[in-house]
């Protein structure tokens, strides 16, 4: 199956959608031989610490080596990835389609997480809070001051409060080329057989 692109990188913050979308493709794209992974699963499993663990918690060794085992992967095709920075590592590569989830209603993250994590509705604020700033000061002092969902490292910035999960795997299926489990150029020769 020929698409446009080689792999997918899902980037965005707390309870933006990131394993909503992961999931939501796997249906259309495992058929056809993609494997998908999350960067937070590596680092939970590193840090032992399994609700959205803190950048600071490891070296920066660590975050480099996740770095490059992202870009390792993509290098053979077919690969999704759902990671915070996943859409900034992969930035200088075309063969990835890189997607941005925001919430543009910060209540509905704060339900999310509360009915995610099963904690009260301070407790999600803090958390999320606590994790946005945190990551951002420690990725910030790790690669430099970059806005790291800035929409110009992106070929798709979908706001998930508008979008709902089937109106956003949509967008990112369409904007890849696949169209009912068939490419484009697919569908091009089946219109020419049917006239």
């Amino acid at each position: 199956m020929y698409l446009k692109f080689r792999n997918i990188a899902i980037s965005g913050g707390v309870a933006v959608g990131k394993n909503t979308l992961l999931d939501n493709l796997k249906p259309y794209l495992k058929p056809h031989g993609w494997r998908f992974t999350s960067g937070g699963r590596i680092l939970r499993d590193f840090t032992k610490e399994y609700i959205q663990p803190l950048a600071k918690l490891v070296p920066d060794d660590f975050h480099n080596k996740l770095d490059k085992r992202t870009t390792d992967l993509m290098e053979d095709g077919k690969y999704v990835i759902e990671a915070w920075l996943a859409g900034f590592m992969t930035r200088e590569r075309n063969d990835t389609l890189r997607v941005l989830l925001m919430c543009g209603n910060d209540a509905l993250r704060i339900d999310r997480v509360v009915n995610r994590d099963r904690i009260s509705i301070n407790e999600a604020k803090e958390f999320i809070k606590d994790r946005e700033e945190g990551n951002f000061v420690e990725w910030k002092r790790i690669y430099g001051n970059y806005n790291f969902f800035d929409p110009k490292y992106y070929h798709l910035v979908i706001d998930t409060y508008s979008s709902g999960p089937h109106e956003t795997v949509g967008i990112v299926l369409d904007l890849l080329g696949y169209k009912n489990g068939k490419d484009e150029k697919s569908l091009t020769k089946e219109k020419h057989l049917v006239k």
